[in-house]
């Protein structure tokens, strides 16, 4: 019996060793070593944009953008050429739905709206509704990763989205070396990581999907002051080319988008 005893105790000695030990691991994983980078940028090339158009979310595909557009009573969702900024097609929400971000699977565009809990679903090219989903949080940014939705919410959290059925399946807290980062809004996966809108800020957040952590800053200011008429003007609004490995960003009401590449800053 003292045999059992003994050997009892070390078996639960050796079993909180290893839990202590995966915890360090996890926690290492988790938390950034130092703080993430901060890039600037240049301006490659600049295009029209609908001025009345308060960009919620922005996606490039086939040569074109689509553009979720929010407001009560002016919410949208639409096809734009990007050379013009001409807009080729359109649906208009009902007056009580916010627009909020938009992303394209395959050939069906999804689209979230803010306050409703309520998400359509469209066919790509005849922007007819397929179908509708609900979310219990609100919907503020989208984008897919090839093997799931992940939404924001505003918070600090990213939710995975099961790209069948719609449910959330998981979650994400979005962090770096100061804490959480809050007011995670427009999302876009590009070469494995999301970029991300900070609402009210100049920045774009470059985030492992996996972990929260944010790896990069790039830093917008500057970008777009000339196109405000007012403070709730604000960058809002990330596409990319992935053929041409072209990045584009505007913002809301902004009269103008910017093809951009990010470099070090001085």
């Amino acid at each position: 019996m003292k045999h059992l005893r003994i050997i009892g105790a070390l078996f639960i000695l050796v079993f909180l060793l290893a839990g202590t030990i995966v915890f360090t691991m996890l926690s290492n994983i988790s938390k950034p070593s130092g703080p993430a980078p901060t890039y600037s940028y240049t301006v490659i090339k600049t295009y029209s944009h609908d001025q009345n158009a308060f960009t919620e979310g922005l996606f490039y595909a086939d040569g074109y953008l689509y553009e979720s557009t929010g407001l009560y009573g002016s919410s949208t969702l639409r096809k734009v050429e990007l050379e013009t900024g001409k807009v080729l097609q359109e649906t208009v929400l009902s007056d009580s739905f916010f627009g909020e971000g938009c992303t394209i699977i395959d050939n069906i565009v999804i689209q979230l709206t803010w306050e409703s809990h309520v998400g359509f679903v469209y066919d790509k090219d005849t922007f007819q509704v397929q179908s509708n989903f609900t979310y219990a949080t609100e919907g503020w940014g989208i984008t897919f990763i090839g093997t799931c939705l992940l939404m924001s919410d505003g918070t600090d959290n990213l939710y995975y989205l099961n790209p069948e059925t719609y449910q959330t399946v998981g979650n994400v807290q979005v962090h770096d070396a100061n804490g959480s980062v809050v007011n995670v809004n427009e999302l876009e996966y590009i070469n494995g990581d999301i970029y991300a809108n900070i609402w009210l800020t100049e920045k774009i957040a470059i985030i492992d999907p996996q972990t929260g952590q944010v790896e990069a800053w790039i830093n917008l200011s500057g970008l777009g002051n000339s196109a405000r008429l007012s403070v709730n003007d604000v960058l809002n609004g990330i596409a990319y080319d992935q053929q041409n490995d072209r990045l584009f960003v505007t913002g809301k009401n902004w009269s103008q988008l910017y093809e951009i590449k990010f470099v070090e800053s001085k």
